[in-house]
């Protein structure tokens, strides 16, 4: 159980601080990606049998107020599914760019070590490049694979808003 821990450990070792920042914004993006599909596949079907339930309840109103009222509540609906979708974007942008500071963290560190001992210690030289390297790759399969999700998040976002409007104006129809 430490072994694999131990080898974490020096992999982030091995990127500089930047790979750091890069775990830290990867587990922010990946929780609020959890909670996004928590809230596709657990709280929305909830919400939408409870919306449909109290307009099941309410009397029979003009047919402008009631697509009024229908507009409302898919809004709701909506906004409750592509809650946190701009934090996830913002999160997946961010990521490549903080492999590239990493990347330019490293390579300063390998500019010091050549200004300090020449070109002839290729050890020391060894440790800038993974530097330079590692937070690179690192913000990129994180980028790409919350950019991804984040598709399927705001396409299955639309999806079920569609659905809820479909179902709330069916049941709008067959109260009628």
């Amino acid at each position: 159980m430490t072994e694999p821990i131990l080898n974490l450990h020096r992999f982030l070792d091995a990127g500089g601080p930047i790979l750091w920042v890069i775990l830290l914004v990867a587990v922010a993006l990946w929780t609020l990606i959890i909670e996004r599909y928590w809230h596709h596949w657990r709280v929305f079907p909830r919400d939408l049998a409870a919306m449909r339930a109290r307009r099941s309840r309410q009397p029979l109103q003009e047919r402008r107020l009631a697509l009024m009222m229908l507009r409302k509540d898919v809004s709701e609906l909506r906004l409750g599914l592509t809650r946190s979708l701009t934090a996830i974007r913002t999160l997946v942008a961010v990521c490549p760019l903080l492999g590239l500071l990493g990347t330019v963290t490293g390579m300063i560190h390998v500019f010091d070590v050549i200004a300090l001992s020449g070109t002839g210690n290729p050890r020391a030289m060894a440790a800038g490049v993974s530097m330079a390297t590692i937070p690179t790759m690192a913000g990129l399969v994180v980028a790409l694979s919350g950019f991804v999700f984040s598709i399927r998040l705001q396409c299955g976002s639309k999806a079920h808003a569609r659905h809820a409007e479909d179902v709330l104006k069916q049941d709008m129809l067959e109260a009628k």
